[in-house]
């Protein structure tokens, strides 16, 4: 296919199991290019079939070993599965701190499995705008599971495992800062609870603290309870279990409701983010600075107010659009 193929073609050869073609459509993103507004227009009505499982934990926990065993086991049932490896800190060579496929060797060759490393590449909103339209893109390529595995805990972490229908939160014994920094935010959008190395000493006691914790929150009936599923994923024990509790879960995001609205809020935020991004984009062009550098100048003066500079901003924007 051409260095410069249609959007179309590329959406055909990406839906025909082209994985090249689906590797230029994920850069189309990275690369903020002009032709993404064409690609996710095309594919948009394509999409909605996936289901989307992020996974997301303290580093050192095993995300990625959770992710291959989950890949390895989706394979054995035939489904196609595409990874999302996401990096929201990668400041060096803008690309993601590890390649493609470092992580998981075993499946590279494997064309039921698309493997990508992503990073924010300093764009707005990152890989929280990102890596939406990336899912959108292999939901229409027809891979029937799209894992996104995100590199930390942190805001941008939560925000990427938001775009997820299913959120594990991996943990792990012997990290004792593990239980803590899910406390910091992670644990409101646990769907799953995975105890990595399980055969560990002190996998019992992370198990307990998190039982703990859930005995905390109250659930109204009918709610989702999430579940705390132990798993040693190097030797693949508990990952069966581990794909059984997202099965649960998909099924009662379905029974529930929840799927539609969870989706829902999902664009939402999803809208909001693009439209912050393109007023950013206008802002930062040559005339945006200029004007911003004047509104500032008269805010520091204590002769405009803040809020009544941004109102003249956003009116230029719209003027100038």
């Amino acid at each position: 296919m051409g260095s410069r193929a249609s959007p179309d073609a590329l959406v055909s050869a990406a839906r025909a199991g082209d994985q090249r073609a689906l590797a230029r459509l994920v850069s189309l993103i990275e690369d903020d290019s002009p032709l993404l507004r064409d690609v996710i227009r095309i594919v948009t009505p394509m999409t909605g079939n996936a289901h989307v499982v992020g996974l997301t934990g303290a580093p050192g926990v095993g995300k990625s070993t959770v992710t291959a065993a989950l890949v390895r086991s989706y394979r054995a049932r035939g489904h196609r599965v595409g990874v999302l490896a996401v990096d929201p800190s990668s400041p060096f060579s803008g690309g993601a701190l590890l390649g493609d496929r470092v992580r998981m060797q075993e499946h590279a060759t494997d064309d039921g499995v698309f493997i990508r490393s992503m990073a924010s590449r300093g764009h707005l909103g990152g890989l929280a705008s990102a890596t939406p339209q990336a899912v959108r893109i292999l939901d229409a390529a027809g891979f029937d599971v799209v894992l996104v595995e995100t590199v930390g805990v942190g805001q941008a972490e939560v925000e990427i495992a938001s775009t997820a229908d299913t959120a594990l939160v991996v943990v792990a014994p012997g990290l004792g800062d593990s239980i803590q920094a899910a406390k910091a935010g992670i644990l409101e959008i646990a769907d799953i609870f995975v105890v990595n190395k399980s055969d560990r000493p002190g996998a019992h006691d992370v198990t307990r603290d998190l039982r703990n914790m859930l005995a905390l929150v109250s659930y109204d009936p009918g709610d989702w309870k999430p579940p705390i599923v132990g798993a040693t994923a190097t030797s693949g024990e508990g990952i069966p279990e581990l794909a059984a509790a997202v099965d649960s879960h998909r099924s009662w995001l379905a029974e529930s409701g929840q799927l539609r609205s969870r989706r829902q809020a999902r664009a939402r935020r999803e809208i909001s983010g693009i439209a912050i991004g393109e007023l950013q984009r206008r802002a930062d062009g040559l005339a945006g600075a200029a004007r911003i550098d004047e509104l500032a100048e008269r805010v520091a003066a204590s002769k405009l107010d803040p809020y009544a500079a941004a109102d003249e901003l956003i009116a230029a924007s719209h003027q100038t659009s």
